[in-house]
């Protein structure tokens, strides 16, 4: 089991950051207080439902941030003022009898590098103003790099809009693309950025990433250097599935190359980066904390001491400072999974996995008193770390989840016990069965209805029905992590699972069959992303979406075995 737990991280790539300094931001708005020093304190609103905690969080020497802060202020209003300019342009432009086309793709063209930027978020009202009549007009009229470009804008505000519709007219008497188009480079980049949105049965889109590939990657050589740098890391971590993070630095470089810039822009995505890994710092440090004195480590040596690693996983899912808390409660509750899924493997009989599970179920600290001492310790942190939550959310919204995660956490425990049995009766599992089985073991579902109760979200109903924007990047993980280390698990995996049913096929189809399943698990993930975001509370589904993107990452293994993906961007978010 140990092999599949879905936090799992290679053991040398998070070394401990020799110092952090606090830093708060949400939605470009400042939070914290300047003391008469000038110095600034975090306040509690940067940590939901936990203020008591924020006086934790300042290190020993901290930093002054005033002069940074007011500059991230004066940045974000000179982006402001920009936006603000160009909506009165398109207006002054409708007005006067001139359509508003070449307005529309101006502001177009500003949204596209404030998400590319990841620095959005700031201008929130500005990217909703910009889904307009007129980005439908080019969507359906503009040519390839407009029309791509607003599709993908629409789709991810969730306006339903048909890329065959869309496309069509791109397209020969076969429906084949036109090989008039194979030289627009910019035009054939953001066609390959929407070719990976597709939501199933999308015919157009999945030509469209077969004709992009192969044109783009054969336009490489005669590129000037700039741009076929960005034409190789768009085809090497294509947009949409690839760490948004991540691929802003990248994008940022490109930026800084062309001869008009926007110094403003670039500026505050460079602020926006720092605040993040000062953030991100500032919550390893309390984590670290815990986990020292919690003691597991100590107490149960076998187990995997890994609390870094496992941050990683939430850090990258839960982005924003408003995710603050709920990202250092969360790891917490990773650790827990990854604990358990060491102690069923490695160091308990069957009766005592059996009693322990009893023991989760009945909530209760007397039910642990005949557990061995790392059961017990266990139980005891998981039961602290719950009820914390739990009195966390009743503060904030006025309900007590309580009996709900208790029962997340008895479905966890009896996917555990089905693990056990399996190998302990030498049970050989149906391949279907294990990967229905193997999305609970991954502790994604657990993760996720906590963070849906503390974002205020009645999740009882999901703990018995799982849905897609939960289940996906579960399987898409333990798909993944099949394919790679089908050797690796005490339990098996499904690539072993599914030869056997089909005793007749080779390894590389059985893995091949994976890949396609894979693939169908991203085209549900992207309809639950796209369509049904009012189901669930703002940045729930963007964390689904992390989450899958973020196994790419860790299975990006270069010839050497390394991950330089990852070790990059911990460098630009962490260390």
């Amino acid at each position: 089991m140990a092999s599949h737990v879905f936090f799992s991280l290679e053991p040398s790539l998070l070394p401990v950051a020799a110092a952090a300094a606090p830093a708060a931001g949400d939605g470009g708005r400042r939070r914290g207080r300047r003391r008469a020093d000038g110095r600034f304190r975090p306040s509690p609103a940067i940590h939901p439902g936990r203020p008591e905690l924020a006086s934790h969080l300042m290190l020993p020497n901290e930093l002054d941030i005033q002069g940074f802060m007011e500059r991230l202020d004066g940045l974000t209003n000179d982006v402001q003022e920009m936006l603000l300019h160009q909506r009165r342009r398109q207006r002054s432009s409708t007005a006067n009898g001139c359509g508003g086309d070449g307005g529309a793709r101006e502001r177009m063209a500003t949204v596209d590098h404030l998400k590319r930027l990841c620095i959005d978020h700031y201008f929130q009202d500005e990217v909703d103003g910009a889904m307009d009549a007129h980005l439908e007009e080019l969507a359906h009229g503009g040519d390839l790099l407009d029309a791509t470009l607003a599709f993908r804008l629409m789709r991810e505000a969730g306006h339903h809009v048909s890329p065959d519709e869309v496309l069509g007219r791109f397209t020969d008497g076969n429906g084949d693309f036109s090989m008039a188009y194979s030289k627009d480079i910019r035009g054939l980049l953001s066609l390959q950025d929407i070719s990976h949105m597709n939501i199933g049965a999308e015919a157009s889109l999945y030509k469209a990433k077969e004709f992009t590939s192969r044109n783009l990657q054969s336009a490489i050589d005669y590129l000037e250097p700039g741009l076929a740098r960005y034409v190789r890391q768009s085809l090497e971590h294509p947009y949409h599935v690839s760490l948004m993070q991540y691929k802003a630095r990248h994008h940022l470089s490109y930026l800084q190359t062309l001869p008009t810039r926007c110094t403003a822009m670039e500026e505050l995505a460079l602020a926006d980066f720092k605040l993040n890994k000062l953030l991100h710092q500032m919550e390893m440090q309390e984590i670290k904390r815990w986990w020292m004195n919690l003691g597991l480590a100590q107490e149960i040596p076998v187990a995997r001491d890994q609390v870094q690693k496992w941050y990683v996983w939430i850090m990258t899912a839960f982005q924003g400072a408003s995710f603050s808390r709920y990202r250092i409660e969360l790891t917490k509750i990773a650790s827990f999974v990854y604990i358990m899924d060491d102690i069923f493997d490695l160091v308990s009989t069957q009766e005592e996995r059996s009693c322990f599970t009893q023991a989760i179920k009945m909530w209760d600290f007397a039910a642990a008193d005949s557990l061995p001492s790392c059961m017990r310790s266990c139980y005891r942190a998981i039961y602290t770390v719950t009820n914390d939550i739990t009195d966390m959310v009743e503060r904030e919204h006025g309900v007590n989840p309580i009996n709900h995660l208790k029962k997340a956490w008895a479905v966890l425990f009896d996917g555990l016990m089905t693990e056990a049995k399996w190998l302990t009766d030498s049970h050989v599992p149906s391949s279907e069965d294990y990967l229905r089985n193997g999305v609970i073991t991954s502790g994604v579902p657990l993760m996720f209805l906590h963070l849906l109760f503390m974002l205020g979200h009645d999740a009882a109903e999901l703990i018995d029905n799982i849905p897609p924007v939960i289940s996906c990047p579960a399987k898409i993980f333990r798909l993944w992590d099949d394919i790679g280390n089908a050797k690796e698990g005490l339990d098996g995996s499904y690539k072993e699972l599914y030869l056997r049913e089909n005793p007749g096929l080779a390894a590389s189809e059985a893995e091949e069959h994976m890949r396609g399943m894979i693939a169908r698990e991203w085209e549900k993930l992207n309809r639950e992303s796209f369509f049904s975001g009012r189901a669930f509370p703002a940045g729930f589904t963007q964390a689904a979406l992390n989450a899958a993107r973020m196994v790419g990452v860790m299975h990006g293994h270069d010839g050497e075995q390394r991950l330089p993906v990852l070790e990059d961007y911990l460098r630009m978010l962490l260390l």
